[in-house]
């Protein structure tokens, strides 16, 4: 069995030598994704517009393999600040419902293109 890189045009490109995901039998692993439209640009505002950004942005990788947020096993949340963790944990929930997956939350020094947030996921994919 080899991995399969998996993009979707409907969320914005790698803007490195990664993938948007790597499938592996059942499970799906997401390159951690920051806020960016599909212009290649940092959406306006702060943490609250950053989060939903990239919900967006993993549902729609997700998409591409036919799961959604219920189907998350693990998720890795990267802060610029631990101060922002509470208003992150509110747009979290919504899109998680009453699915808690596993999960890790840690404050960084600076992330990618100096965005306030980053998340990456582990997701089972072909199985209900």
């Amino acid at each position: 069995m080899k991995p399969i890189q998996i993009a979707t045009e409907k969320a914005p490109a790698a803007i490195g030598p990664y993938s948007q995901a790597v499938q592996f039998g059942n499970v799906l692993f997401t390159s951690g994704q920051i806020p960016l439209g599909l212009d290649g640009k940092i959406v306006e505002g702060g943490i609250r517009e950053q989060t939903h950004q990239v919900f967006r942005n993993l549902k729609e990788i997700l998409g591409e393999v036919g799961a959604d947020f219920q189907h998350v096993l693990k998720a890795t949340v990267y802060l610029k600040d631990m101060g922002m963790f509470s208003e992150v944990n509110e747009i979290y929930a919504e899109y998680f419902g009453n699915h808690k997956p596993a999960r890790s939350t840690v404050e960084v020094a600076r992330l990618p293109k100096d965005v306030l947030v980053e998340i990456e996921l582990i997701v089972a994919i072909g199985v209900e």
